[in-house]
């Protein structure tokens, strides 16, 4: 099959950088040496055009998960012209159609079925026809953001402005506009791309299946910390309207907690969360069907199989007995008619559930 042709421009852009970044930066360094200030806007521009891709083009703008202020949206926009990953209404078209055709190698703009470099990179580089849309149908609400259609009606001078404009201003600033050109532009930008484009290849094929197998997106703590929490992306294709990725405390997600302050401030409002409920159901079927994966080839399956369904029937009525008396408690704190029976009701069924959870996890730990 003759392959489409390909986008010079494209192909230039990411050759020419890489290629640059890959000779340049080093000789510089080992010629010259590079300033602790170059290094400090490098990595300050790099979570700038990172953050403004995850929080602001991903969570903000894709999926609706919260509402910023106009300020925000405005350094949104500027550091998405500083990432070169086109306008935020491109990028959000594109990105929905892959969230709604995920995995689809006719449709899914960056499939992961179709291998790690297409996905990572192969797709941009040639005019995959049924990958191009002009019409932008599906982001029609964006189009009623004025932040938005500004940036996309000058999202070249703004991307030249930002990449070549800054660097300058800021090695002006530091005395030695080379220097930071190399390593705050240049160098910043490659890894940039590559960083945001692992989201798209790694994140589908390295990692844990914690929520779903129905897409080929995994849940990674390494990918997360290159990608500013989006490497819980199998949790993430599941449950896309919540705001978060990394949902444990203890989980990489600098994007949620920037939001997380912007909502603290007054910057951020109507942020999304999934009931904890469904993400807890979610994950107690894909370890049921794990587990029934496991002991398929067992002698004894049919007896084995019995008693995992029974145990799995009793933890899914504690966890939905928990979680319906836990809405209850609220409900009744917000109209002030709260009593001690129902706090000694929600605190005696989450302790039955936990019960049942180690129950369930001591079981299953025995075939998974």
């Amino acid at each position: 099959m003759k392959k489409p042709p390909l986008i010079w421009t494209n192909v230039s852009l990411f050759a020419l950088t890489f290629l640059g970044a890959i000779i340049l930066v080093p000789w510089y360094a080992m010629t010259y040496g590079f300033q602790t200030s170059e290094w400090v806007a490098f990595v300050v521009l790099l979570f700038a055009s990172g953050m403004s891709i995850t929080g602001g083009y991903h969570r903000l703008w894709s999926h609706r998960t919260y509402k910023a202020h106009a300020s925000v949206r405005f350094l949104y926009a500027l550091g998405g012209a500083l990432a070169i990953q086109n306008s935020a209404l491109h990028w959000s078209s594109d990105h929905r159609i892959h969230h709604k055709h995920v995995d689809n190698n006719d449709i899914d703009p960056y499939s992961a079925k179709k291998g790690f470099w297409y996905s990572h990179i192969g797709w941009m580089l040639r005019e995959y026809q049924a990958h191009r849309y002009t019409d932008y149908k599906n982001v029609r609400d964006l189009q009623n953001d004025k932040i938005v259609m500004w940036q996309h009606k000058y999202y070249l001078p703004l991307m030249l402005l930002m990449n070549i404009g800054l660097p300058v201003f800021l090695g002006w600033l530091n005395g030695n506009i080379l220097g930071m050109v190399l390593l705050a532009g240049l160098l910043r930008l490659v890894v940039s791309h590559h960083f945001t484009f692992f989201i798209n290849s790694l994140a589908h094929i390295w990692g844990k299946q914690t929520y779903t197998d129905k897409n080929t997106a995994r849940d990674n703590g390494f990918i997360a910390l290159l990608t500013y929490g989006e490497g819980y992306h199998n949790f993430h294709h599941i449950f896309e309207n919540d705001y978060r990725n990394g949902i444990k405390w203890w989980q990489y997600d600098p994007t949620k907690w920037m939001i997380n302050i912007f909502a603290k401030v007054g910057l951020a409002s109507q942020l999304r969360i999934v009931p904890q409920e469904r993400i807890e159901s979610a994950k107690l079927k894909m370890q049921l069907q794990k587990t029934q994966h496991k002991i398929a080839h067992l002698p004894n399956k049919e007896e084995v199989l019995a008693i995992i369904q029974a145990e799995y029937d009793i933890m899914k009525s504690h966890l939905l007995a928990y979680y319906e008396a836990k809405k209850t408690l609220l409900d009744a704190k917000k109209k002030q008619l709260v009593n001690k029976q129902l706090m000694l009701q929600v605190e005696h069924l989450k302790e039955r559930w936990l019960q049942q959870k180690k129950n369930w996890r001591a079981l299953t730990s025995l075939y998974v």
